[in-house]
């Protein structure tokens, strides 16, 4: 499996005004919200109000990576000593990045990204949009 590009992990945050960036991050809630009653429509448990409050099942069945992302997130987790937890929010902070791309699938490039944003050492970072609208 090849190295990560270094391109998909120093992406440079898209040039949108505040006002697009809030029209995004509403999109992307409205998908998960969607995503959440689709899957979990036979539960009487509430439904999470966005991609942190998955639990574990619910999250490896909206943010299981492609082959390349899995495959990428699987040598992080070795080279960083990623724990269960790690892995987890490595996987919410990408299924995030893919609701913002508007993609049904986690792809290495969220994959990357979001392993970026942890290994940034940023104390509480938001993915890109949020920043935008924060």
């Amino acid at each position: 499996m090849p190295p990560a590009k270094p391109a998909d992990l120093a992406l440079p945050p898209p040039a949108e005004d505040s006002a697009a960036a809030a029209q995004r991050v509403a999109t992307a809630r409205n998908r998960q919200r969607e995503c959440f009653a689709r899957l979990v429509a036979d539960s009487d448990a509430p439904l999470p109000a966005c991609n942190a409050q998955a639990d574990g099942t619910l999250l490896n069945d909206i943010a299981t990576p492609d082959a390349e992302g899995r495959a990428l997130l699987t040598r992080a987790a070795e080279r960083l000593g990623l724990s269960a937890r790690g892995w987890h929010r490595v996987l919410r902070v990408a299924r995030t990045l893919a609701d913002l791309d508007d993609s049904d699938c986690v792809r290495r490039l969220h994959i990357a990204e979001a392993l970026a944003w942890r290994h940034s050492g940023i104390a509480n970072a938001q993915p890109r949009a949020l920043v935008a609208v924060g």
